[in-house]
């Protein structure tokens, strides 16, 4: 039989598989970690910090080896997880300030809205980093457009990150606990009120910044951005895994009666890492290594919360992560000098920010009982795709201007076939073209590394890469085979142009 035949008599049981999902339209449960690298995990290789959760969840379903974020920052991942194009076609996807507006435009064609179209509830839980708004947000009033507006029932949020104001949770449209005669006031440019600064008192502190993060102390931390106001209303870093996993629980004791897809956005392990005290020293590694132990801890009570409410066999569970590690990213919270001989990025080259593998090559782990079988896939594929595979485990067909860069990797998710993406992009200061074994990394001048201490991959030449030979790039093969570079580079730009790369 040839491999053109094979694939012909496998579409019917492969449409068969896919009948038989949409009928039972299972609860999704999407679990996004913040900055989790691939190395990070004991079920991907961690020795140093033990992951038992995920290890049970990696043990049940499909542990993939080649599954890429869509860029090498938070939110253009998350922006091309909900939307299904690639964030480097768009201006203003890059890294947003805590004030930033809505960046997705409300009535858009996305993940929560096909899935809510197909009668699913649907939840957003957690850091979303996506903008709230438009222009200057009244943090006092009804915030909106947000999530609601883009697909989701319900949501709540720590608007952008934990090392950015304002720090206070945002439920819906309003902010959670807020006296009205302690209104809140956010600025990015110049300081506002009269609360201390990590840089004008240093004293105070808690936890010191290494790199920037010394403007507006919020308990006892130094923030990116100038905030005044909302005391009642603020978060305390150590109990914010507690909250926002309970809210998860919650939403999926309310909605168990129904299909429900829950987009889960952990803060841990971003920084300022600040565990609570349960899990303060459970590892050698310092707060960086104790806040992986408290995902993980999340992670089970997400998987025990399905188990008590007999969920868990008809519940598509996914875990991974919005982009590769960083180390030390903006505190000094020891995470350098007690990394030992921890591997944040696995066998990858690079990290968070990276143009090399590090960057988006993260942990992806899917259960699913009774569709899943366990298993390990070196299948590639990239989270831009889940929007096109969620629409047809439901059953719908995407209209043909939405998520441009979205392909169907369903049968690759449930492990039916090892055969994932011929080619993808990916995203960091440079566009990286992956085909096949090959990788090219387009021309960009800029500085090696940058603050955090990673090589971010910048070179004034392309630089090519043979993975399956040289997984961890550190060969550049540019010069030896400078035709098949050009011959990449001209498919990148035809892609780029296209403005689309679904058929």
């Amino acid at each position: 039989m040839t491999r053109s035949q094979f694939l012909y008599s496998a579409l019917p049981l492969l449409s068969q598989a896919r009948a038989k999902a949409a009928a039972q339209r299972p609860n999704i449960v999407y679990i996004y970690a913040d900055d989790c690298g691939y190395g990070d995990l004991s079920c991907y290789g961690a020795t140093r910090v033990k992951t038992p959760n995920l290890d049970r969840l990696a043990g049940s379903g499909v542990r993939f080896t080649n599954a890429h974020s869509p860029s090498a920052t938070c939110t253009p991942s998350r922006y091309a997880l909900l939307t299904g194009e690639y964030a480097w076609r768009r201006k203003g996807t890059g890294i947003l300030p805590g004030d930033a507006s809505l960046i997705i435009e409300p009535g858009r064609y996305t993940l929560p809205a096909m899935l809510k179209k197909s009668g699913y509830a649907t939840g957003a839980v957690g850091k979303w980093h996506l903008g709230l708004g438009k222009g200057n947000v009244d943090w006092n009033g009804e915030i909106k457009p947000g999530p609601l507006e883009v697909g989701f029932d319900y949501s709540f949020l720590l608007p952008a990150t934990g090392d950015r104001v304002p720090c206070v949770y945002v439920e819906n449209h309003r902010v959670v606990g807020l006296d009205p005669k302690d209104p809140i006031v956010v600025n990015y440019e110049k300081l506002v009120g009269n609360e201390p600064t990590g840089k004008a008192h240093p004293e105070l502190l808690k936890m010191h910044p290494s790199h920037g993060h010394d403007m507006t102390i919020v308990n006892g931390v130094s923030r990116i951005g100038y905030m005044s106001g909302g005391k009642s209303a603020r978060w305390v870093d150590e109990d914010i895994a507690d909250t926002i996993t309970g809210k998860a629980v919650s939403f999926i004791e309310k909605y168990k009666a129904n299909p429900f897809f829950l987009y889960f956005a952990t803060h841990d392990i971003h920084v300022p890492r600040m565990p609570n005290k349960r899990f303060v020293g459970k590892t050698p590694m310092g707060p960086r290594g104790d806040v992986i132990a408290e995902l993980d801890w999340t992670v089970g009570q997400v998987m025990d919360a399905l188990d008590r409410n007999k969920l868990t066999d008809n519940t598509m569970i996914i875990f991974t992560s919005d982009n590769g590690p960083v180390v030390d990213d903006g505190y000094q919270d020891q995470a350098v000098e007690k990394l030992g001989g921890h591997k944040p990025a696995g066998p990858w080259r690079g990290g968070k920010y990276s143009s090399y593998d590090g960057g988006t090559r993260v942990p992806f782990l899917l259960r699913w009982p009774g569709h899943v079988k366990p298993m390990v896939s070196d299948a590639m594929f990239c989270q831009v795709d889940l929007l096109n595979s969620f629409a047809n485990l439901t059953g719908q067909s995407l209209p043909a201007e939405a998520a441009p860069d979205s392909l169907d990797m369903l049968p690759v998710l449930l492990g039916q076939t090892k055969k994932g993406r011929d080619s993808l992009v990916e995203h960091a200061g440079a566009l990286s073209l992956i085909v096949g074994d090959w990788k090219v990394i387009e021309a960009r001048p800029g500085p090696k590394t940058n603050e955090t201490h990673i090589e971010l991959g910048n070179d004034p030449n392309p630089q090519l890469f043979h993975l399956s030979e040289d997984p961890g790039e550190q060969h550049n093969l540019a010069t030896q085979f400078a035709d098949r570079v050009k011959q990449m580079l001209e498919t990148l730009e035809k892609l780029k142009k296209a403005g689309r790369s679904r058929a």
